[in-house]
């Protein structure tokens, strides 16, 4: 089964996400299909929070993949901004 979920990166108690899209038995950062996202939680100032490719989200949830439970509360904050 396909998921769409984070992968994290990022320095040691700096954390930085990429929403990947990624075959459910693979490890979290492990190999992944597509990246279509990042979410950055210690973004401040003029920095980018989150950004989502919202077609490629669109097109992988049309083929079935399903999403995270962090990841689907991010993809209603994309939709929302």
């Amino acid at each position: 089964m396909v998921v769409i979920r984070l992968s994290r990166g990022g320095a040691k108690k700096r954390p930085f996400y990429h929403i990947t899209v990624a075959d459910r038995r693979r490890p979290r950062d492990g190999q992944y299909v597509e990246r279509i996202g990042f979410f950055n939680p210690g973004a401040r100032g003029q920095e980018v929070r989150l950004n989502v490719d919202q077609e490629r989200v669109d097109y992988w949830l049309s083929k079935g993949a399903q999403p995270s439970a962090r990841v689907s509360t991010l993809l209603k904050d994309a939709a929302k901004a």
